[in-house]
């Protein structure tokens, strides 16, 4: 079987570093790595409207955002189809019919669906739309007929919904929907980014992010704010490495080229690491070299941003053409759904025939 790719993100806001080190580079090495027939990339404007529903011109906006940001990482909409998820109808189609084929209990189980209605405080009043999201992105997959979502561990739950509904059902109207399989991080310091502050999760809401189109002093006074060990007072003070975000952050973007260019003391950040650990070696000068990571890092996105920023409607024929290309393949999916649940009528010839015989007989 050919090997296709879904994934995407919803626009809320423009993408971080986060998000950067958790798929989009991934995704840039998968586009480029010749394995997969197709690679779809959505920008999901529709689920963020399950909990936007009030405030559309906040996704409307930030649509562009996020299309310069998969642009300016290198996302080539040569070999990547980068689509928005509302100008495709057949997925709210698709969506309608998987409806039926999952309990209100079960999306009520799924661990990813309780932490985001907690986190949003929709205990009182959940939005139906945000409540059957998993089910919508169960559509958003089979639609594609993607075999491989690359997601972080936090999806996990939501993968599997979408593979019970694919088997559910396969079993009831026969082998038609592709079952996909999940693409986790491969590397631990990608699975997730902390915020700048230290917190578990990186948000525009907490202000502890740093975005891929930072400024030079943005990205310096974040990483000389960051959060380090507390307990590391003195220069001379052994440091712990567990939970020092400034480490972390080192872990997903150092490689031992920064050291010969910005701290040739060491040769590699386990040099580093151990200088820290056993004391002598302070906070500032391991965040001036942080600082000096990211900024090598992040300076030609931002410069590549700029570029596109300059002709919005070429990022808009982009967005129309990936998504043109993007439906013509969900259409081919949910023609063969209608067909296996015996609803295409107008296109059965068969059953015509069979009703014309029944009656005229």
């Amino acid at each position: 079987m050919e090997k296709i790719i879904l994934t995407g993100d919803r626009p809320t806001g423009r993408l971080h570093i986060g998000h950067y080190v958790g798929s989009l580079r991934r995704r840039v090495e998968l586009q480029e790595s010749g394995e997969y027939k197709d690679i779809f990339v959505m920008i999901a404007d529709a689920q963020a409207l399950t909990d936007n529903a009030e405030n559309p011109e906040k996704v409307r906006q930030n649509i562009v955002e996020v299309a310069l940001d998969y642009l300016s990482v290198g996302l080539d909409p040569e070999k990547t189809n980068i689509l928005i998820q509302s100008q495709i109808p057949e997925l709210t189609e698709l969506t309608f019919y998987y409806m039926n084929l999952v309990t209100v209990a079960r999306v009520q189980r799924n661990p990813t669906v309780k932490a985001e209605i907690q986190m949003r405080n929709f205990e009182a009043s959940i939005p139906v739309g945000f409540f059957t999201y998993p089910i919508s992105q169960a559509s958003d997959i089979t639609a594609f007929k993607a075999t491989t979502v690359p997601v972080g561990e936090d999806q996990e739950p939501m993968i599997e919904q979408t593979r019970e509904i694919v088997r559910k059902f396969n079993s009831v109207y026969g082998e038609t929907l592709v079952e996909p399989e999940i693409m986790l991080p491969d590397d631990k310091s990608c699975m997730r980014l902390p915020g700048t502050d230290g917190q578990q999760k990186m948000s525009k809401s907490l202000g502890n992010c740093i975005y891929l189109s930072s400024t030079e002093e943005e990205i310096k006074k974040a990483v000389m704010s960051m959060f380090t060990d507390p307990g590391h007072l003195k220069v001379t003070d052994p440091g712990k490495i567990e939970g020092n975000t400034v480490f972390q952050y080192l872990d997903a973007f150092c490689n031992d080229g920064f050291f010969e260019e910005y701290c040739p003391d060491y040769k590699n950040l386990d040099e580093m690491k151990a200088h820290y650990q056993r004391g002598g070696l302070g906070d500032v000068k391991v965040k001036k070299f942080l600082n000096n990571v990211l900024q090598e890092t992040l300076r030609p996105i931002r410069e590549k941003r700029h570029e596109f920023e300059r002709d919005i409607p070429y990022v808009y024929e982009v967005l129309k053409k990936g998504t043109e290309v993007s439906r013509e393949v969900a259409a081919d999916t949910l023609r063969d759904v209608k067909e296996a649940m015996k609803i295409n009528y107008f296109e059965d010839k068969a059953l015509i025939k069979e009703q014309s015989e029944k009656y005229n007989a």
